[in-house]
């Protein structure tokens, strides 16, 4: 069986290309909180939308030794274009075959023009600076949902 991300346990490690194509080692942020975003689409309106608000507040988190990482199934090139287009200041993290959703449980049965298929769902992940996942959110709406987050980390992460 595979491992899962547990609140209150390591999160199992993992390795994915950013949208520059280099490879992303998230025990390699030991020391910082990680925040581990998952979103549907590059280049969709809430997508869009999420990415701004984490690009808008990064600063923010830095400040808090804390770093952002958004999550979708969308290929390397897919990340690259998107952003470009919204310049973004943290990693795109291409997770093509589901693996790392898979670890996090976010693909979930989604229904479009009557037609069932495993989509994602949006969530968001913090990781304290010692690897355990500390909070989860899942069937985020994106309307203050980075400020929710930023205020989780001020208490837990800072």
């Amino acid at each position: 069986m595979e491992s899962k991300a547990i609140v209150g346990k390591p999160v199992p490690d993992f390795t994915l290309e950013n949208e520059n194509g280099e490879s992303v080692t998230l025990s390699s942020f030991r020391g910082k909180c990680v925040v581990l975003y998952f979103y549907p689409k590059d280049n969709t309106p809430g997508c869009t939308l999420e990415a701004q608000d984490f690009r808008d507040h990064l600063k923010d988190f830095e400040a808090l030794n804390t770093i952002v990482l958004g999550v979708s199934k969308d290929s390397v090139k897919s990340h690259m274009n998107f952003a470009k287009k919204l310049n973004l200041n943290f990693h795109l993290l291409s997770d093509p075959e589901a693996k790392v959703h898979k670890i996090f449980d976010v693909l979930k049965p989604k229904k479009r023009f009557g037609k069932e298929y495993l989509g994602t769902e949006r969530s968001t992940f913090v990781i304290d600076k010692d690897g355990i996942l500390i909070k989860e959110y899942r069937k985020v709406k994106v309307k203050g949902h980075v400020q929710e987050v930023l205020e989780f980390i001020k208490s837990n992460c800072g």
